[in-house]
């Protein structure tokens, strides 16, 4: 197995399992460690993974991306954290969209149920789960069902939205990055995710510590069209400042 084999079987592996390690794979693939590591290095160079300590984890991109039951697996209490600090900054809101994903699933979970609210969602899991809700009434905006993320995109999804003013978006991203702003890796969702931030008022982005430096195919948004930031404490201190340097109010919880 040469460099270019061994770099593309590392790539496969953390896509199937979500992260690999230096050590299991130096053991695995009967290399050095120093190897590995190389070859992550080569690998994050080209944005396919990002390096931890250890090892590295996968970065979604035009050809790959994660589906709706994978995302339930990872990171689980932080998105925990995140939803209910999100859910918290609701205010006066009487209209919300609520975005595609499992952290965005969760605000829904956490919003407040002794208040009349007007939910906006492409996300079939979250529109089902809230429209047992005596206060709540439920749009699900129609269009092309994605099987990974059970949600909605294509025109019939964005014209939906078009036709709306929405005083806050909870709106997630596959990356975020200081110089290309909020990006995914689906044409066809970055379109949504830009309606949504079109159509909201207030805009607040919701993503764990791993998302942040993480650039995807489509950009939708720029930093600076979000009033708040709310991601895991995870993300160190003084990247958090270098967003909020920009405008947003970055909370780590």
């Amino acid at each position: 197995m040469n460099a270019e084999e061994r770099q593309r079987e590392i790539l496969s592996r953390a896509r199937r399992a979500g992260s690999v390690e230096v050590v299991a794979l130096a053991e695995e693939l009967s290399v050095a460690r120093e190897t590995i590591r190389r070859d992550l290095r080569i690998l994050e160079g080209h944005g396919l993974v990002r390096r931890t300590h250890g090892g590295a984890y996968p970065v979604e991109s035009a050809g790959f991306e994660t589906t709706l039951a994978f995302r339930t697996t990872l990171h689980v209490p932080e998105k925990r954290r995140i939803a209910a600090a999100s859910a918290d900054l609701l205010g006066e809101a009487e209209t919300v969209f609520v975005d595609e994903g499992f952290t965005p699933q969760l605000i829904a979970d956490a919003l407040p149920r002794d208040r009349p609210l007007t939910v906006v969602t492409t996300s079939l899991v979250t529109a089902g789960t809230l429209a047992k809700e005596e206060n709540f009434t439920v749009l699900l905006l129609g269009g092309r069902v994605r099987g990974g993320t059970l949600a909605t995109v294509d025109h019939w999804t964005t014209r939906m939205l078009s036709g709306f003013v929405i005083d806050l978006a909870y709106v997630g991203a596959n990356g975020i990055s200081r110089d290309h702003g909020l990006t995914t890796p689906d044409p066809a969702v970055g379109e949504v995710k830009a309606a949504a931030v079109r159509s909201a008022r207030r805009r607040i982005f919701v993503g764990t510590h791993t998302k942040f430096g993480a650039v995807g195919f489509c950009r939708f948004a720029e930093v600076t069209d979000f009033e708040t930031i709310v991601t895991g404490v995870a993300l160190p201190p003084t990247e958090a400042h270098r967003y909020s340097l920009m405008g947003p109010n970055v909370i780590r919880v």
